[in-house]
């Protein structure tokens, strides 16, 4: 079994290159001209997308095929007091350069949009502002020329007093949103609510894949272990890869995964510095014989630091004479 890592938006080993600077609503506010604080916002976000080129740069050095892009290239993108701004045409190269870098070097790059995208929600504007953000994530994708390899990972939602009704309502919600949006969506299960299981019926009843995070099945567990739902889980990723395929895409998409370590006996929830191997090496050793591939997320507060790491610990492995052969600084085999 193949296995890549990736990381999240963020290098701890590249100096003074987020992709995230921003400004506030508040600072814009205060601004006298509009079109020039608009102007400015659009500078910031060429930055944020220079960056994330770099990073991209360092990851194909570093030899990281993986990588979730930061949500937050364009600051007030999705602002309600500014509709009226459309940035795309104006970061159109920008956006272009980091897509062509991406096809250039088959980088496996995503959105994960953050905890208010919700479309579980009993609420309408709750839900419309969802799919506004939604598209947002859309569209940059689309601006960097990517097909729907490059995918939105969100989390169900909360259970609003009744889980049940709320997954149902996720599945019915769904099926309204248009499908330039939702063909390009994964599922998740979270550490709190939607166990594993729960998340891999939803997904599977709207037809989009699953990516289970073995850190949230650990604390808020499914009553089936996850090695044993990982048959069901990887069949989702199967139908993508299908539809994808058809719609021009000949390659074959990898199952993903995300991975962290608790931060502590007190907040098991929270991530820490760095991986902890050994749950995640069990893991993998459970579903070698039935995966030919596997691409793995490392949510970890050191990002790339705690990836090259991980890496390390696997050439430990592979250097005592261990099931692993090693492929390049970014990617194992479990042999």
């Amino acid at each position: 079994m193949i296995v890549r890592f990736g990381y999240v938006a963020m290098s701890v080993e590249l100096e003074n290159a987020s992709p995230s600077k921003t400004m506030t609503m508040a600072s814009f506010s205060k601004l006298a001209d509009r079109e020039a604080g608009l102007r400015r916002l659009e500078r910031i976000a060429e930055e944020n997308l220079h960056n994330t080129l770099r990073l991209l740069k360092h990851n194909r050095y570093l030899g990281i095929r993986v990588y979730r892009m930061s949500s937050k290239l364009i600051p007030l993108a999705t602002h309600e007091d500014l509709q009226d701004w459309d940035p795309f045409p104006a970061l159109a190269p920008s956006f272009a350069e980091v897509g062509a870098f991406v096809r250039e070097h088959d980088i496996r790059v995503s959105f994960h949009p953050d905890h208010f995208t919700v479309l579980s929600t009993p609420r309408k504007d709750v839900f419309r502002k969802s799919v506004n953000d939604l598209n947002h994530h859309v569209r940059m994708l689309e601006a960097m020329g990517l097909d729907q390899r490059a995918t939105n990972n969100i989390h169900v939602g909360g259970s609003y007093g009744d889980k049940d009704v709320s997954g149902r309502r996720f599945v019915e919600q769904f099926r309204t949103i248009e499908p330039r949006i939702t063909e390009r969506l994964t599922l998740e299960n979270d550490d709190k609510t939607f166990t594993a299981a729960e998340t891999l019926w939803i997904a599977e009843e709207v037809g989009v894949p699953m990516v289970l995070d073995i850190h949230h099945d650990a604390v808020n567990p499914s009553s089936e272990q996850a090695a044993k739902l990982w048959p069901r889980i990887q069949m989702t990723w199967d139908r993508f890869s299908w539809n994808v395929k058809h719609a021009g895409t000949p390659q074959r998409l990898p199952p993903k995964i995300h991975a962290s370590s608790p931060k502590s006996s007190t907040d098991p929830r929270g991530h820490s510095d760095h991986i902890d191997l050994g749950p995640l090496l069990k893991f993998l050793y459970e579903i070698a014989e039935s995966t030919p591939a596997i691409d793995v997320m490392i949510e970890a507060k050191r990002k790339d630091e705690a990836l090259l790491k991980l890496v390390d610990d696997f050439r430990a492995i592979e250097a005592a004479d261990g099931p692993i052969r090693m492929i390049d600084g970014g990617s194992v085999e479990v042999l």
